[in-house]
């Protein structure tokens, strides 16, 4: 796909899948292309995010590069001073302040890359995800395969003890592939108390 990128100032891109899909690795993969262009890069990931190693941003595939850690958004945007480009991996797990720190960052001129799942275990938008999703100037959705019949996945299946995990439960819980499959729609058990309605809160940034 050929994207016209704008003349001037910041913008933002979104890279979103279920669990397994490359969204880390094609975020690594366009922070390291802005390296070689003579850009600024740097990539932050959320504190909690430990599953291979806390200075670096590691897909699944075993892709890897230097990243610094925050915990709030507010330590986000003061990282990322001065860098022309900034990946934020797992972008999801970082409250809704990281849409106005984000929209500051690209007020600045900088480029960001938001990697993150869109829908959390239970299927439902995951945190500034929707927001996000919005406001960006580019968005590309990913998908993995899914590990039950091989199909297109775009759903992340939590585990139990190898099982679908019931529709409680703390929506952030940072795993692999000991805690979590890619699904297709299909394939996907919401888990026993799917059947219920829940309201979806979306937080208004005021740019929407």
């Amino acid at each position: 796909m050929i994207r016209t990128q704008p003349k001037g100032g910041g913008w933002l891109e979104v890279v979103c899948g279920p669990m397994f899909s490359g969204k880390s690795e094609e975020l690594i993969r366009r922070l390291r292309r802005a390296e070689i262009a003579g850009q600024r890069a740097l990539v932050v990931k959320p504190v909690i995010d430990d599953r291979y190693d806390v200075g670096h941003v590691v897909s699944h595939a075993g892709a890897k590069m230097r990243a610094v850690t925050a915990t709030t958004p507010s330590e986000v945007q003061r990282l990322a001073q001065g860098y022309d480009a900034v990946g934020i991996d797992e972008v999801q797990f970082f409250d809704e302040g990281i849409i106005d720190a984000i929209d500051e960052l690209v007020r600045r001129g900088a480029r960001v890359v938001a990697a993150g799942l869109a829908q959390d275990f239970r299927g439902l938008p995951f945190g500034s995800m929707p927001t996000l999703l919005c406001v960006a100037e580019f968005v590309d959705k990913l998908e993995a395969v899914c590990h039950r019949c091989g199909g297109p996945a775009t759903m992340t299946q939590r585990l139990v003890d190898g099982s679908p995990a019931p529709f409680e439960g703390e929506t952030i819980q940072v795993g692999a592939l000991d805690s979590y499959e890619a699904r297709c729609r299909a394939c996907f058990e919401p888990g026993e108390d799917a059947s219920r309605v829940l309201p979806v809160t979306l937080i208004h940034s005021g740019r929407v």
